[in-house]
């Protein structure tokens, strides 16, 4: 089934509404809303890590909001169990039996705020439910619906009663991206906007959840050149090869890559991939991945500064589309 035009202008249509949705309530950061919209399309979750009160939990809300479908936040704190988070088997005396109550991961979009509050034993909980999209409780699977999507959030400098995410868990997020502040007049507007109360308690869906799950099927039908495969594998084996980086990206790193390329492509109303839409989503698909030796560490190497060195060692195929 090839894409016509008018499946791509009507992906690009939607794709603007989600994102100047959430712009009414969070100004100034548009390339940060539109890598959270791309990261659902492309069926991952996002990690949104910075300091406190710059939007992070409304962003995620705000996302949710646009969409016409089921939401949950779950705020992780450290007596936080994992059944609080999938759900319980209940016994029930009128039936003889155990009825499962499902817990609020049974939804379409799921904030985890705070997310390393929680001990290691709760925030695996998500693992299931992040990579395979379903819950196993009591021995028995329960499929989780879709859409499906984890927000997680997390402060980077406040350490004090919190436990790092490990490895395992973040390679299941998409990406990770940081809200930064705003600008002198993105600041100024947003007062303006919030002087008299919240935008956000206005908001309204723009989008259906069917809307998503078709523009999940248009981003999969994007093409995606052999030799831009290559460029992906290349990469790939270029942060595992390097030698400041102790664990490189993974092979669901560049399966992620090639997800959220198609999806940026599909945004810019193309039915085709190319290597500048590797370069749009690469640093927040891989920043989160990659392991700095500690002797790079003492010697003040950031990830950003060995993605550059990557990104400039790895030679980028033509933009031609023939596989």
């Amino acid at each position: 089934m090839s894409l016509s035009q008018n499946d791509l202008d009507w992906f690009g249509d939607r794709h603007e509404l989600v994102t100047e949705n959430i712009e009414k309530v969070i100004q100034g950061k548009r390339s940060t809303i539109e890598l959270v919209v791309t990261s659902l399309i492309s069926e991952g979750h996002v990690l949104i890590e910075d300091v406190p009160g710059v939007g992070k939990t409304l962003l995620a809300k705000a996302l949710a909001r646009s969409i016409d479908c089921t939401f949950q936040r779950v705020q992780f704190t450290p007596d936080l169990l994992p059944a609080d988070i999938t759900g319980v088997s209940v016994w029930n005396r009128e039936t003889g039996t155990f009825n499962f109550r499902a817990g609020p991961v049974f939804a379409n979009v799921v904030l985890g705020d705070e997310i390393n509050r929680a001990s290691p034993k709760t925030q695996a909980a998500l693992l299931e439910a992040m990579e395979e999209q379903q819950v196993t409780v009591d021995t028995e699977t329960h499929h989780l619906a879709s859409p499906f999507m984890v927000i997680a959030t997390q402060n980077p400098i406040e350490h004090e009663g919190t436990y790092p995410l490990p490895e395992a868990q973040l390679d299941r997020f998409m990406m990770r991206v940081a809200m930064g502040y705003p600008e002198r007049m993105k600041e100024l507007e947003m007062l303006q906007t919030h002087s008299a109360g919240s935008s956000f308690v206005d908001l309204k869906a723009v989008v259906h959840g069917e809307d998503i799950l078709r523009m999940t099927s248009i981003a999969r039908q994007i093409h995606f050149a052999d030799v831009l495969r290559g460029y992906l594998i290349d990469l790939a084996e270029a942060t595992r090869s390097h030698p400041d980086i102790l664990l490189g990206a993974s092979p669901r790193a560049t399966l992620f890559l090639q997800k959220a390329s198609r999806a940026v492509a599909a945004a810019a109303g193309r039915d085709y991939a190319n290597p500048d839409d590797v370069k749009t989503i690469l640093a927040p698909v891989l920043n989160h991945r990659l392991v700095v030796r500690p002797e790079a560490q003492m010697r003040g190497t950031t990830v950003a500064e060995l993605l550059d060195e990557v990104v400039g060692s790895v030679p980028v195929p033509g933009t031609s589309t023939t596989a």
